[in-house]
């Protein structure tokens, strides 16, 4: 049970995460519509028939001014007027249902790609989500989905509702008199091109805007994680000059989206103008020609006035929208990233002997980390992997555990690629836990039963007790209990680990994939939680890649790995005897501090 992986290899930079393309875009949210669409049908019949009630009154107020030409009595203006106030009601009831359908319609889309963003990120390789950071991820969920619900909740119904609106409008004006249409029509060019101006340029800058605000969220939570490290070091200057190059990134990307808006929009109000203006004087001219009534001439006028606030709705809501659509290219990139409950299908290992033949390995084309690695493990010896710094110890723990797979040669589990095994298969086969560790929120009990949903606490303790932490856990202010976390019990370095590592027991694989998973303990606790590990495993594998050679001592066999390859391989009396790397490294080891 991998308890937690490295952020990324040594000096490896982040890939970002895929982002989904316009057409995907557009499947996904076909998709939504599909989901519900009988709460979008609603919407969208509710929004024509709003739209319908509101051209009766630029039609009645024509019609008023006809019949005052005409001669028409008070009576004959008192009705008409009250038939406007009467639609105007009717307009503001349907509008009222058809946006709480369209708003319903909005969140419940909401819960589904929350719910699939989360069901996605579960089910994403750790080794791509880990390279493309945390800051990444952490943004497309949070900030980008928050946009993506603004959008489905707010805009995307408001848009709806004003852009059947403005069609209507538009189509009244077609009835009233086809060339005062035409020429109303033509009139909008103003609108489009601005629009199009816009549009060419928005989407880039927004999807700019997005990548630079998740890397700064990395740039963040690398030097929050790492804070100790940047202290301890004295890296306070790098990490700083790094999170305002950030900073300015973002400032500089928001600019631009600025800068687009404030051209947009002074244009856009000029250019609703323009079409009122061209039909008041083709209709006058019309009106003297006979071609025309009055009435239908401020009609036609007051409907495209009147096309102006459906249309500003529309086109206010565009930035959004296109804020929308690229933090919804973002979300539903994750969908791109092939998951790992695909391969559930990939037949069972025949036996637990694991077999590395030739394996390469290299980050993200990158030069190779491990070159030709040959290795055999046998079922239930306990494997030392031992070596310098930068050897490919780590990386080839990832690769026996699963998380990354050779670029060319294998790693197999009895036959079949550990790669290609689903999540549930590789849980009962391998389990990594490495140097690092996390603590989720809720109680001991709850940490504990991440592994073994169904285990009572009698196998809790037990657990506890083979990693050396059952003393602490039962003098817990609630014992099992004991809530963890911000606001709840701090558990400091060792303990965390020790807690980890009593999921790997209640997890129970048959081969165990240890990344210096003591390396926070100290000798004296490591020293006992490695014995009490060993006596619990008795008859499954270990795999331990350690610094301490005092686990090489104890271990069944030792390889030593140096420049990614494995250049010795024997017990540990053996390889003293034979004189070589290992030799000249117990020997320092042996002879240091803490011999």
């Amino acid at each position: 049970m991998s308890t937690s992986v490295p952020t990324a290899a040594p000096g490896e930079p982040a890939a970002a995460l895929p982002v989904a393309t316009g057409a995907q875009v557009r499947r996904a949210g076909l998709r939504l519509i599909r989901a519900d669409r009988r709460a979008f049908g609603t919407a969208l019949l509710l929004n024509f028939a709003a739209a319908a009630a509101g051209l009766a009154a630029p039609w009645l107020v024509g019609r008023i001014v006809d019949e005052v030409r005409g001669g028409a009595g008070v009576a004959t203006v008192d009705r008409l007027a009250l038939a406007i106030i009467g639609f105007a009601a009717a307009q503001l009831l349907l509008l009222r249902w058809a946006r709480l359908a369209g708003h319903r319609f909005g969140e419940r889309s909401l819960a589904r790609v929350r719910e699939e963003y989360a069901e996605r990120a579960l089910a994403a390789p750790a080794s791509v989500v880990e390279r493309a950071g945390t800051g990444d991820l952490t943004n497309r969920g949070t900030t980008d989905v928050a946009i993506v619900g603004a959008t489905l909740r707010d805009a995307l119904p408001d848009a709806l509702v004003n852009g059947v609106q403005a069609l209507f409008v538009i189509g009244a004006v077609f009835a009233l008199d086809p060339l005062l249409g035409t020429v109303g029509l033509i009139s909008l060019i103003g609108v489009w091109a601005a629009t199009h101006w816009y549009l060419r340029r928005a989407g880039t800058a927004y999807h700019e805007e997005g990548t630079a605000n998740s890397v700064l969220a990395e740039e963040l939570a690398a030097t929050a994680a790492g804070s100790r490290t940047v202290e301890a070091l004295g890296l306070q200057r790098e990490r700083t000059e790094a999170a305002e190059a950030a900073v300015h990134d973002c400032v500089r990307t928001r600019l631009r989206t600025l800068f687009l808006r404030s051209v947009y929009f002074p244009a856009i109000d000029i250019a609703y103008l323009l079409p009122v203006a061209v039909v008041l004087l083709l209709g006058t001219a019309l009106v003297d020609a006979g071609t025309v009534t009055l009435g239908a001439a401020v009609a036609a006028a007051l409907y495209l006035r009147q096309l102006a606030q459906p249309l500003d709705a529309v086109l206010m809501r565009v930035e959004q929208l296109q804020s929308g659509g690229v933090a919804f290219a973002r979300v539903e990139g994750l969908g791109l990233v092939p998951r790992t409950d695909r391969n559930e299908g990939t037949p069972e290992p025949d036996g637990e002997r694991i077999v590395v033949a030739d394996a390469h390995f290299a980050y993200d084309g990158g030069d190779d980390v491990l070159r030709g690695v040959e290795l055999t493990v046998r079922p239930g010896e306990h494997l030392a992997v031992v070596g310098p710094s930068g050897a490919g110890k780590t990386t080839l723990g990832r690769l026996l555990a699963g998380l990354d797979a050779p670029h060319r040669g294998s790693v197999a589990v009895g036959g079949v690629p550990v790669a290609a095994l689903g999540p549930a298969q590789l849980r009962r086969h391998i389990a990594l836990v490495t140097q690092e560790h996390h603590i989720f929120l809720g109680t001991v009990r709850d940490n504990l039963r991440i592994a073994a949903p169904g285990a009572g606490d009698e196998e809790l303790r037990s657990a506890l007790a083979a990693v050396g932490a059952a003393d602490w856990a039962d003098a817990l202010p609630d014992g099992l209990g004991t809530e963890l976390g911000p606001g709840g019990h701090t558990l400091d370095g060792a303990r965390s680990q020790q807690l980890a590592l009593a999921r790997v027991v209640l997890a129970d694989p048959h081969t165990l994939v240890l990344d210096e998973a003591t390396a926070l303990l100290d000798p004296r606790t490591a020293r006992h939680t490695e014995r009490a590990l060993a006596a619990v495993l008795d008859g499954r594998t270990v795999i331990a890649v350690a610094h301490r050679l005092q686990t090489a001592h104890d271990a069944d066999r030792v390889a030593v790995m140096e420049d990614g390859r494995v250049t010795e391989l024997g017990t540990h009396d053996e390889l003293v005897a034979a004189g070589g790397a290992y030799a000249a490294l117990w020997e320092t080891w042996h002879g240091g501090p803490e011999g």
